[in-house]
């Protein structure tokens, strides 16, 4: 699936996804995350919520991926929507994660919930500090 979806072989990487009995929550986030690094925005949804359907609890590359995904096109509603499950399932202070909300935040144009974020974090690396540069250089 990876290979495929870094190839740029999307569906293929889907129907190595398809064909698969069992899926981990890696690989479920693997497919999200070619979906949303080619800009298949519904896609990457849809799978998002039909992996929660199945059981597949998100982990922190999954809610990166969506986060991502909602970045590159600024998709604030559904944003906001994978920010709530973040705080849900407890990793909205993950570093990694943290990062990724206010990247979102911040190329949606909302700098005052990227500031928050970014000031609710406990450490910030290169990363958080790029992340809210460029939000404010926008």
């Amino acid at each position: 699936v990876n290979m495929y979806g870094k190839c740029g072989c999307v569906e293929d990487a889907y129907g190595m996804f398809h064909r698969m009995q069992q899926r981990s929550v890696i690989t479920w986030s693997l497919m999200i995350a070619t979906y949303a690094h080619h800009g298949l925005i519904n896609d990457a949804f849809q799978l998002f919520e039909q992996m929660q359907l199945e059981g597949v609890v998100p982990n922190k590359i999954t809610f990166v991926s969506m986060l991502n995904a909602c970045a590159s096109v600024a998709a604030l509603a559904e944003g906001k929507l994978i920010h709530a499950c973040t705080v849900e399932s407890g990793l909205e202070s993950d570093m990694l994660v943290g990062n990724a909300i206010i990247d979102m935040y911040g190329k949606c144009g909302i700098l005052n919930e990227a500031r928050e974020e970014f000031d609710k974090m406990l450490q910030h690396d290169g990363i958080s500090w790029t992340a809210m540069i460029t939000a404010y250089a926008q």
